[in-house]
């Protein structure tokens, strides 16, 4: 299973980008996957998650109403729209995986519990 994020950059304040994070490989038919971001100098920080086969999702305060995260299956694409960006919202994101389906798994994602990374990707917000 390989993740591959795109989509980071660089905007000012106010701006908005739209990540991507596509799954490839041996994957399951159900799957959570979660956003995730990490400032220099500070620990990974949960996002957002949502399970591709309800469409479910679970958004950490810190975010909602700003960001929202979205899934295209026939893609294996998740998305991160991510509105009105501030300064503070500088780091490297990334998107996680947990293969299989279940009652907690969004609860798991948001605990920062997955079972595949992606290689990140640099949003920078300029004020």
């Amino acid at each position: 299973v390989q993740l591959v994020e795109s989509g980071g950059g660089s905007v000012q304040t106010g701006g908005s980008l739209r990540l991507s994070c596509t799954i490839s490989g041996n994957t399951v038919n159900e799957y959570t996957i979660g956003w995730f971001r990490q400032a220099r100098g500070t620990e990974r920080e949960p996002l957002a998650c949502i399970n591709n086969w309800d469409d479910s999702t679970r958004y950490a305060g810190s975010v909602q109403g700003r960001f929202t995260i979205s899934s295209d299956n026939a893609k294996k694409t998740v998305y991160l729209q991510m509105n009105s960006l501030k300064p503070e919202d500088t780091a490297v994101y990334y998107c996680g995986v947990l293969l299989g389906a279940g009652l907690q798994t969004k609860a798991v994602v948001m605990g920062g519990v997955v079972d595949r990374w992606g290689q990140g990707t640099q949003v920078t917000v300029s004020s």
